[in-house]
């Protein structure tokens, strides 16, 4: 494996050298993602040239199994890129996981400065409601509300005819 770390070109090699553990404690969120997004960029990049010249190759050598060594080189820079990509990945979760504890605590704070502290109210005595001072009640207007009234006005009229017609 470090001989093939060795023969990376230079793009390569700053690219895995970037996702070494003292190299991403030092960068943030943004800077994280934006290295993310490089590493799964070449990873697919590597990925997509071993599937396809490993499905040209399976022609000409007559199978999978024959063309496996064909392509050696390709299969093991995905697996080198693979593996800055879930060191990165693991740093970007534990950098979003701080970033999310960080808004939740802000959010709290905010929540508890603009939280009610004045002290409650004394109540005041009620007076007793008497007939006269009870307003008529007003039946909300829905569509379902005047079915629901329309229906049983309706069974009302029908069993009053009943007993009007004995």
């Amino acid at each position: 494996m470090t001989a093939l770390i060795n023969s990376l070109s230079e793009d390569e090699f700053a690219l895995v050298r970037s996702t070494e553990r003292d190299a991403l404690t030092v960068l943030d969120e943004d800077a994280l993602l934006d290295l993310h997004d490089r590493v799964r960029r070449a990873r697919n990049k590597y990925v997509k040239l071993y599937r396809r010249q490993a499905s040209s190759q399976v022609a000409e050598s007559g199978g999978r199994g024959k063309a496996n060594p064909v392509n050696q080189r390709n299969r093991d820079k995905a697996e080198v890129i693979e593996e800055a990509l879930a060191r990165v990945s693991r740093q970007l979760a534990v950098v979003a996981k701080a970033s999310a504890a960080a808004l939740k605590q802000e959010r709290l704070a905010a929540a508890r400065r603009e939280r009610n502290t004045a002290p409650p109210r004394p109540a005041t005595a009620r007076r007793k409601a008497t007939p006269g001072d009870q307003r008529p009640r007003q039946a909300p207007d829905s569509p379902g509300l005047r079915k629901r009234q329309a229906s049983s006005r309706a069974a009302g009229a029908r069993r009053q005819a009943v007993r009007d017609t004995r």
